[in-house]
C-alpha cells in the first residue's frame, strides 16, 4: 500500500534527483532532495545561481523542460505522486490545485487581452463560471490583492499597468481557484523596494488567511526573513541546511549558510569601517562536482573528514545540516563567520576636489498626442523626468542616488553621460562645463567619465574576447600601442581579481559576476575621474554582490575617483555611499550624509523607503509604512509637493498648493518638506530596532 502524506503536508518531496540531458550525457541538477511543505506554511528556497532552486520549483510543478529527467524520488501532492504524471493529467492539476507566480509578470501576461479577461479565463476553465457571476468573481479577486479601482484594472491591458500591479494581477490569477500550493519563483525581484514590501505583505497575509502552502524561491535573504516560516538552503543541487527561518538565521549550522548571511550588507555598516565578507571561489559546474562535501573547496572550516560525503545530520529540533562539524559550530568551538576586516578608505588625492557639479538640472521630453495631433505636429504634453536636481560629487566620494522606478535616476545618469540631452541647468566636470551631448565631448572628456550598467551581458560585445574589450578604450582613447594595451589589460584583470588568462575568454564563458568585473575593469581602463554605476549589483547573487561592492570601493580608493551610484536598495547604498540623494518624480526630496541617513528626522518619502527594506534579521522590529497608490506619471506631476498624493504625513492644502522649502538640520541633513524638522524629529522614531548583535543596532 503506497505511503500517504499526513493531512497537514500539502507537498512532500522524497529523495528527489533530477538531471538534464545534454546530448548523450545526463547532468545532475538535484540530488536526493527531501522536504515537506505544510498547509499555510511559506517555505523559502535559497542559494546562489546554479544551486537548483528553479529546477526544484519546476519539478514540484511537474513543468520541467523537455530535457529535464526525474531520475528517482517522489513528489507527493496531497498524498498522490506527481513524478512522471502524463501531461493531460497535469493540465487538470495546474491552475486548479497547483499555481505558479513567475518572476516577470509582463512576460507571463498576454499583451493582447485585457487583464480581467485573462483572470476570468482561469476561473472559467476550472470552475465553469460565466457571465456576471464570472465578472463579479474577477473583480472580487482584484480587490482581494489590494488593487485600487478593480474596474479600471479589469478593463486595462497589461502594458497599462505598473510592474507591481501586473504582479498583483498574476497573484489574483494564481489564487482564483484556491490552489493548495502556490509556487513563487523570484516574484518580487524586478520590483521597487516599496512595491516589493506591499506585495510581500500581500503574499504573507493571503497565505495565512487562506491556509495555502507556498514554495518561495529567491536569492534575497531579507525577503525570506520577512515572510518565510521555514527555509531550505541549496548548493550545487544538494540540500545543505533546512529548518525554521528564525533558528537558521539566528544560528546557522552550515558554513555555506553563514557565508550567505555574511555577504549581505547590514544597515549601519559602511565602507569607511568594514569590508564585506563574500564566499571565496565560485559554485562548481554540475558536471565538475568535487568529491566529499560539495562545499569543501570554498569552506573555511574544511578538514580531512570533509573529503567524505556528509549525510544530513539532525542538528536540532526540526533542523537538518549537511556538515561534519555542525556540533562544533553549535557549541561555539569553531566558527565559519568571517570577521569583517577593517578597510581604510584612503584617497590618493591630497585634498577633496569637486568632480561633478549639477545645478538645477532639468531633463524634459516632449510627448505628442494621438494621430491627429501627430499629423499636425502639435505638442500636447511634456514629461518632466528630471526637474531641477542639484548636488555635487567630490574626489574619492560616492554619492548614492535612490528612488523608485520612474523617479528619474537613470534619466539623470544618461544626461550626465551625454546620452540624453539636458533641457535646462548646468553640469560641470572638473570645473569645466560638460557639453550636453556625447557628440560634443572630445576623447579626453569621455575618458574622464565612464559607466557601469546593470546588465553586463549587454555591455560586452559577445564577439570580442575580454582582452579585446579591455584593449579598445586604451588604444582608441589613450593612444596606447597594441603591446602597451595588452600589458595594461592584464593589469586591469588582476586589479579586479581575475587571472590574466581571462583575457582569452569570450563573455559567454564567464559567470555574471565575472562579466561585471570585466565591465568594471574596462570602465577604469582610462583612469576616469567619475564612474556612474546604474544598478550595477542588483541582479547578482549576494556573495558576488559583496565582491563587486568591495571591488568598487578598492578601485575608487586606488584611482581617487568619484562615483555616482544609483540603486533602489538602501542597504547597498548605506554600505557604499558617503552622501545620499533621495529622488522622487524628478525632484530631490532629501540630501544626507550616510551617518545621518538612518536617523530621524526623515523626509516622509525616505521614511517609507527605509521601512520597506527587507531586513535579514528576523527578530528586528521595523516600522511598517506602506505608500498607497502608484508613482504618478511624470507627464502630470502633482502640484505643490510632488509626493503629496502618497504622503503618509500629508498636511492638507499647503502640500497641494505650495512648493516645499529646503530645510537644513543641525546634522547637515537637507529635507524638501513643509513639515518643520522639529516636528518630524518629534513625530518620528528610528525606523529599525535590531536584535542584539546585529550590525546597525547602535
Amino acid at each position: 500500500m503506497p505511503e500517504v502524506s499526513p493531512p497537514s503536508q500539502t507537498v512532500k518531496v522524497e529523495n528527489l534527483s533530477v538531471s538534464y540531458r545534454t546530448g548523450a550525457e545526463l547532468i545532475p541538477a538535484l540530488r536526493s532532495i527531501s522536504l515537506a511543505v505544510a498547509a499555510g506554511q511559506t517555505y523559502g528556497i535559497v542559494g546562489e545561481s546554479g544551486s537548483g532552486k528553479t529546477t526544484l520549483a519546476l519539478a514540484v510543478m511537474g513543468y520541467l523542460p523537455e530535457n529535464g529527467v526525474i531520475d528517482s524520488g517522489r513528489i507527493l501532492f496531497n498524498g498522490s505522486d506527481l513524478a512522471g504524471r502524463p501531461l493531460p493529467e497535469m493540465r487538470k492539476i495546474w491552475g486548479a490545485q497547483l499555481a505558479l507566480v513567475p518572476q516577470d509578470p509582463l512576460a507571463s501576461l498576454n499583451p493582447s487581452l485585457r487583464v480581467g479577461v485573462q483572470v476570468g479565463e482561469v476561473i472559467q476553465h476550472h470552475l465553469g463560471l460565466d457571465g456576471q457571476e464570472l465578472r463579479s468573481r474577477v473583480l472580487d479577486l482584484l480587490g482581494m490583492v489590494r488593487l485600487r479601482d478593480p474596474e479600471r484594472i479589469y478593463r486595462s491591458y497589461p502594458h497599462q499597468l505598473s510592474g507591481g500591479q501586473q504582479q498583483r494581477a498574476l497573484i489574483a490569477m494564481a489564487l482564483s481557484t484556491e490552489p493548495a500550493l502556490l509556487v513563487l519563483d523570484e516574484p518580487t525581484t524586478g520590483l521597487d523596494t516599496t512595491t516589493q514590501a506591499a506585495v510581500l505583505d500581500l503574499i504573507r497575509d493571503l497565505m495565512q488567511e487562506r491556509g495555502t502552502a507556498a514554495l518561495y524561491v529567491t536569492h534575497n535573504l531579507g525577503v525570506v526573513a520577512r515572510i518565510c516560516d521555514r527555509v531550505a538552503v541549496l548548493y550545487a543541487g544538494e540540500l545543505l541546511e533546512d529548518g525554521p527561518t528564525k533558528g537558521i538565521y539566528r544560528k546557522p549550522l552550515h558554513p555555506y549558510t553563514r557565508g550567505l548571511l555574511d555577504s549581505v550588507p547590514r544597515l549601519g555598516e559602511n565602507k569607511s569601517a568594514i569590508r564585506l565578507s563574500p564566499i571565496e571561489g565560485a559554485i562548481p559546474g554540475l558536471n565538475e562536482l568535487p568529491h566529499g562535501c560539495i562545499f569543501r573547496p570554498r569552506c573555511p572550516l574544511a578538514i580531512e573528514i570533509c573529503e567524505q560525503d556528509p549525510p544530513l545530520f539532525e542538528s536540532g529540533p526540526d533542523r537538518l545540516s549537511r556538515c561534519h562539524r555542525w556540533q562544533e559550530i553549535d557549541r561555539g568551538e569553531v566558527t565559519a563567520r568571517q570577521e569583517h576586516p577593517f578597510f581604510e578608505h584612503r584617497v590618493a588625492a591630497a585634498k577633496p576636489t569637486q568632480i561633478l557639479d549639477l545645478q538645477g538640472v532639468k531633463v524634459h521630453f516632449t510627448q505628442r498626442g494621438r494621430l491627429p495631433s501627430r499629423l499636425s505636429r502639435a505638442e500636447t504634453s511634456g514629461v518632466r523626468a528630471v526637474d531641477g536636481v542639484s548636488f555635487q560629487v567630490n574626489r574619492g566620494q560616492t554619492v548614492g542616488l535612490v528612488g523608485e522606478s520612474g523617479s528619474g535616476k537613470t534619466t539623470l545618469a544618461r544626461s550626465v553621460m551625454g546620452l540624453t540631452p539636458l533641457t535646462a541647468g548646468e553640469m560641470k566636470l572638473l570645473g569645466q562645463a560638460l557639453p550636453p551631448s556625447l557628440r560634443e565631448r572630445d576623447k579626453a572628456m569621455r575618458a574622464h567619465l565612464q559607466i557601469v550598467t546593470q546588465n553586463p551581458s549587454e555591455a560586452l560585445n559577445p564577439y570580442l574576447t575580454v582582452g579585446e574589450s579591455l584593449r579598445r578604450p586604451l588604444q582608441t582613447m589613450l593612444g596606447f600601442s597594441r603591446e602597451q594595451a595588452e600589458r595594461r589589460a592584464a593589469e586591469l584583470l588582476q586589479a579586479v581579481h581575475l587571472r590574466p588568462e581571462y583575457g582569452r575568454r569570450f563573455p559567454a564563458e564567464l559567470s555574471g559576476g565575472e562579466k561585471q568585473r570585466v565591465v568594471i575593469a574596462r570602465a577604469f581602463a582610462t583612469n576616469p575621474d567619475l564612474l556612474v554605476a546604474d544598478e550595477a549589483v542588483s541582479s547578482l547573487d549576494v556573495s558576488v554582490q559583496a565582491s563587486i561592492l568591495n571591488l568598487l570601493n578598492e578601485m575608487q580608493a586606488e584611482h581617487a575617483s568619484g562615483t555616482l551610484f544609483i540603486s533602489h536598495d538602501l542597504a547597498v547604498i548605506g554600505f557604499l555611499a558617503d552622501d545620499v540623494a533621495v529622488i522622487y518624480l524628478g525632484k530631490l526630496m532629501e540630501r544626507s550624509h550616510i551617518d545621518t541617513l538612518f536617523e530621524p528626522p526623515y523626509h516622509p518619502y525616505t521614511e517609507a523607503l527605509l521601512s520597506a527594506i527587507p531586513l535579514i534579521d528576523p527578530d528586528a522590529r521595523q516600522a511598517e509604512i506602506r505608500l498607497e497608490g502608484e508613482v504618478p506619471s511624470a507627464v502630470d506631476v502633482p502640484t505643490g509637493c510632488p509626493f503629496h498624493t502618497r504622503c503618509p504625513r500629508f498636511l492638507g492644502d499647503i502640500c497641494v498648493e505650495g512648493t516645499p522649502p529646503w530645510q537644513t538640520g543641525a546634522d547637515g541633513k537637507e529635507i524638501f518638506c513643509h513639515i518643520p524638522l522639529e516636528q518630524l524629529q518629534q513625530d518620528q522614531s528610528r525606523i529599525f530596532e535590531f536584535s542584539q548583535g546585529e550590525a546597525g543596532s547602535t
